[in-house]
């Protein structure tokens, strides 16, 4: 019998197959498990802070003005920080001023004009020099800039210079901000996400500035001048935080305004003969307490100046209870307003010349009426300003200036104005003028109050005076298109209204009679300036509680406008 043979099992093993699969799915696994850490993982990466700011050099320093990193640098020097000149006037609104002429950069105080010499560590005023240890101007690759220090002892402004890297965080506005409080320990990004890398860490408790809030990141500005990202949810609700001036500068230019309402009137005067009309013009005139008359002009780039100023007037006009603000204009085409400004010499010419006649015919002030200055001439403006400032108020004269309606004119520097001058006169018309490319209103009302409540944010309002018209213009459209207009009082004005059979009536829109006539040659149109507007004027005058009203011109009213005006005056 033959013997069984045993069978043996055959064992089976995990098919290669299934193998490649499973490590292809552990390969896989891993893979997103890395890329998920990788993605959910804060960066620790650190941004170049040299390279954030921008900086070329050992010798350059990061500008921070108030919660802006500013495109502007400064510069080190001797272990300075010199802030460039146009940093200061354009954005801190600093009172210095480079004089082309002399070389010198100027820096007018309450009764004297300081000079300093670039390079040296001195400044210089009526005669006497005053030493800082320091260089005051420096000079880099052209440009003038201003030591820091030297800055705020004559500047509402404060400031914390840090170093690696250089860079200074100025305060200049004293104003509300919202700030944040750090919840715990976190890090300030340069973009909001956390990839982005880091610019520095923020301890528990820190305060910073909050300049926008978004969906999960806070835009905010550190106490030493970063401007960056912070998780929202490592910071405390916004609050509002006052910022509050701590220097040691104080601002105390005196003035010499009076304790009553300015009722002031614009005398034209072009001739002698004018000054001998002065009884004549102001015979049915009434509460008018100052009349200027239009007594100087420039006349050449040097500083030479016109006058027509009287002593006779002055001691009328005084004996009426009047004073005497005598003013001066640019108004001659052939000499460059910029040109003469720009120069020292010619700025003092004017000046000692204004103060010469103001003593040999008594008058109580000075009336600046340079009128379309340019963004360029603008900064000579004011520092002819400043000056003036000085001279007038060693001698007691009243200085005011005329400025048209704030509208595209943002750098007369009203704020310069309101703290150097007596009065900031608005001229509240020419809406419509010659030039113009339609027919319109002389001075609507919305045109003049909004020149009222920009002029305020500015100038303070017992410094305001606002300035009526007492012409009207009639305008013709022409059937060629072309747009022309002549000026009238009020007395012509309503002649010539009755004289055509204009209907007029009242458009509340721009508070004024308004009329209309069709003619063989076009259209007119009349927005009349008559007693009834006058009064809506008077009222926006009572409601801001300015300091007075002043009107161009003297022989264009009707007399009972005196009533009008004195009632709103009280």
């Amino acid at each position: 019998m033959a013997k069984r043979r045993k069978r043996r099992r055959r064992r089976r093993g995990i098919p290669p197959v299934f193998i490649a699969l499973f490590l292809i799915v552990i390969v896989g696994a891993a893979g997103i498990i890395t890329s998920y850490v990788k993605k959910y993982t804060p960066s620790d990466t650190r941004m170049d802070l040299e390279q954030y700011y921008k900086l070329e050099g050992q010798e350059e320093a990061a500008l921070i003005l108030q919660d802006t990193v500013s495109d502007s640098k400064g510069r080190v020097a001797d272990g300075k920080i010199y802030i460039p000149y146009s940093v200061v006037t354009d954005t801190l609104d600093g009172r210095f001023y480079w004089d082309e002429e002399t070389q010198k950069m100027l820096y007018t105080t309450p009764d004297a004009v300081m000079e300093i010499q670039p390079e040296t560590t001195f400044s210089t005023t009526a005669g006497t020099e005053q030493e800082e240890g320091y260089v005051l101007v420096k000079e880099f690759d052209g440009s003038y800039y201003i030591a820091l220090n030297f800055l705020e002892k004559y500047m509402q402004i404060t400031s914390q210079v840090y170093e690696s890297p250089a860079r200074a965080v100025i305060s200049y506005k004293w104003q509300s901000m919202q700030t944040v409080e750090a919840k715990k320990d976190t890090v300030v990004r340069y973009q909001g996400g956390i990839k982005s890398p880091i610019l520095s860490e923020v301890k528990e408790g820190d305060s910073l500035q909050l300049l926008e809030e978004m969906e999960n990141w806070s835009r905010v500005m550190t106490a030493d001048g970063l401007d960056g990202y912070v998780q929202k949810e490592d910071l405390k609700a916004a609050e509002e935080t006052e910022l509050v001036y701590e220097g040691s500068y104080e601002e105390n230019y005196t003035s010499l305004t009076r304790d009553y309402k300015i009722n002031l009137a614009w005398h034209q005067v072009t001739s002698e003969a004018a000054n001998s009309a002065f009884d004549q013009t102001m015979e049915e005139v009434k509460g008018v307490n100052v009349v200027s008359p239009t007594w100087f002009s420039v006349t050449g780039g040097e500083g030479t100046i016109s006058s027509l100023a009287s002593a006779e007037y002055v001691d009328k006009a005084h004996a009426k209870g009047m004073e005497v603000w005598g003013l001066i204009d640019n108004f001659d085409e052939n000499v460059s307003t910029l040109e003469t400004l720009s120069k020292r010499s010619a700025r003092t010419h004017i000046i000692e010349m204004l103060l010469s006649e103001a003593k040999r015919v008594g008058m109580d002030g000075i009336n600046v009426d340079f009128e379309a200055l340019t963004e360029e001439e603008a900064p000579h403006f004011i520092q002819f300003i400043r000056e003036l400032s000085v001279t007038c108020r060693a001698n007691n004269l009243v200085l005011s200036i005329d400025d048209p309606v704030p509208q595209y004119t943002a750098f007369y520097n009203r704020k310069e104005q309101g703290i150097m001058a007596d009065y900031v006169i608005i001229m509240g018309y020419d809406e419509h003028t010659t030039g113009s490319e339609s027919a319109g209103s002389v001075a609507s009302l919305p045109f003049v109050e909004e020149g009222i409540v920009q002029t305020l944010k500015e100038v303070p309002r017992e410094k305001v005076i606002n300035a009526v018209p007492f012409y009207t213009r009639l305008w013709t459209e022409n059937n060629n298109g072309m747009v022309s207009s002549e000026v009238f009082g009020m007395d012509q004005a309503d002649k010539y209204v009755q004289e055509k059979g204009m209907e007029v009536y009242w458009n509340k829109d721009v508070s004024q009679n308004y009329g209309e006539l069709v003619t063989a040659e076009g259209t007119q149109k009349i927005w009349l300036e008559d007693e009834k507007s006058l009064e809506e004027k008077m009222k926006l005058v009572q409601q801001y509680e300015l300091a007075g009203v002043a009107a161009w011109k003297l022989g264009f009213e009707r007399a009972d406008v005196w009533e009008i005006i004195g009632k709103y005056l009280q």
